[in-house]
């Protein structure tokens, strides 16, 4: 059996040794953070440092809404309108009697005499190879099916954004607030220790290591409330707002893989549509466009004798022939655009398929973790408890105490944030097989 003497000579020689590095700590951190009053840094609400970004609740703004409103604002509308601005074009082409535009001209001819004139009016009209015309209105319905397509895979990349950033600023909250909640715990068992020591319970070694951890949970809250600022930055930069919805979780869809109907598969599939009709209306181009000519001459306005003095009207039409090898190099350039087309399209489903895999499997994985996170808090929480009861008689030290404690609060902490992240999985779920708000 150890004589009671002997264990305090230890304990003394212990407290010695956390004395001293204690102090050579202290050396380290200026004297007015150690007399920081811990009152004032628990104020709810009170920015560590002064910037802060402010995001406030609307209660009338839903997801969907807020989606909505962030696409009339997304950089990419600017080339929906140019390509709404196309399809109108190739439309309105499409719709044209003439294949092109049509030429008038005037000829005047004069003999060397004098007295005998000429002029002769003619008119040329452009006209549509067999098959033409309606090649070119199809490319003008597929050019506006494409980009309603490309407007819905927008959409789908903005929700992506707005999803994202609503969950990563729920992530930093719950870090930030339990980041609080460590302050309120340190800040307490310092005002204990005070007394013990005071009491001379403790030795005043155990109170600068309580005042040590709250300066390190002074620290961690200034971190956190930084990474909530950032994402709350990164929030209204997406959305050009600083309103969030007051309910933005989503129920799990009952999709199990990319179907044929997602938005970004569909975008790419009405592109390859309008660009086959393009190759289909341009090789109807043959050697070119034939052409109708109308005219009129007259002599009537002259003196000469062998003038008939009369207008003849005269029509004749115009076959291009042999220009097919000038089209080819415009088609084959068209093909490979087409043929780029579909290959974008095999790697894009590809890649569909691996998003919605991680996507599947992160869902599971942290349905699980939830369960054993929820577990870990209760009986770290039970430890605590009667770690506390134990450090209360003496038959622990501090420096376990804190450990333990810093254990709990992790514990408490990882439930919280896989309670968040299993809802912010079941949205990017939903993201992964095309599902928008």
């Amino acid at each position: 059996m150890i004589p009671l003497y002997t264990r305090a000579c230890r304990r003394s020689q212990n407290s010695c040794r956390l004395c001293l590095w204690l102090i050579y700590l202290s050396g380290l951190i200026p004297c007015s953070c150690l007399a920081l009053d811990h009152a004032d840094a628990q104020k709810e609400g009170q920015a560590m440092v002064p910037h802060h970004d402010l995001i406030v609740t609307d209660t009338a703004l839903s997801l969907t809404k807020l989606i909505d409103l962030t696409l009339e604002k997304y950089p990419d509308i600017s080339w929906i309108n140019a390509l709404e601005e196309e399809a109108a074009a190739l439309r309105q082409r499409g719709e044209s009697w003439t294949a092109g535009a049509s030429q008038a001209g005037l000829r005047f001819q004069e003999a060397t005499s004098g007295t005998l004139h000429y002029i002769d009016g003619t008119v040329q009209v452009p006209l549509w190879n067999p098959g033409q015309r309606d090649a070119e209105q199809k490319t003008g319905d597929k050019a506006f099916a494409s980009a309603h397509r490309q407007t819905a895979a927008i959409k789908l990349r903005v929700a992506g954004l707005v999803r994202g950033a609503l969950w990563d600023m729920e992530l930093q909250k719950i870090r930030y607030e339990q980041a609080l909640a460590d302050i309120d715990i340190s800040g307490q068992l310092l005002a204990k220790i005070k007394r013990r020591v005071e009491l001379g319970d403790l030795p005043r070694s155990d109170e600068l290591l309580a005042h040590t951890e709250l300066l390190q949970k002074r620290s961690a809250l200034t971190q956190a409330e930084a990474e909530l600022m950032h994402a709350r930055k990164r929030y209204s930069s997406i959305t050009q707002t600083t309103k969030i919805p007051a309910v933005y979780e989503e129920k799990l869809v009952a999709l199990k893989e990319i179907q044929q109907n997602h938005p970004d598969l569909m975008a790419v599939n009405s592109q390859i549509d309008r660009k086959q009709a393009e190759l289909n209306a341009l090789k109807l181009v043959g050697s070119g466009q034939s052409n109708l000519t109308v005219g009129i001459n007259s002599d009537r306005f002259t003196a000469d004798p062998r003038s008939n003095k009369t207008e003849s009207f005269n029509i004749g039409v115009t076959v291009p022939f042999g220009g097919s090898a000038h089209m080819q190099p415009q088609i084959a350039a068209v093909n490979v655009e087409l043929n780029r087309l579909i290959s974008d399209r095999e790697q894009l489903y590809r890649n569909l398929e691996q998003l919605h895999h991680e996507a599947e499997h992160n869902l599971e994985v942290n349905q699980v973790e939830l369960g054993i996170a929820n577990e870990l808090k209760q009986v770290a929480e039970e430890h605590l408890k009667m770690t506390l009861l134990s450090f209360s008689v003496g038959e622990i030290d501090l420096m376990d105490l804190l450990k333990i404690q810093s254990r709990t609060q992790q514990a408490i902490l990882n439930a919280k944030e896989r309670a968040v992240m299993l809802q912010r999985d079941q949205a990017l779920y939903n993201q992964a097989v095309g599902v928008t708000p």
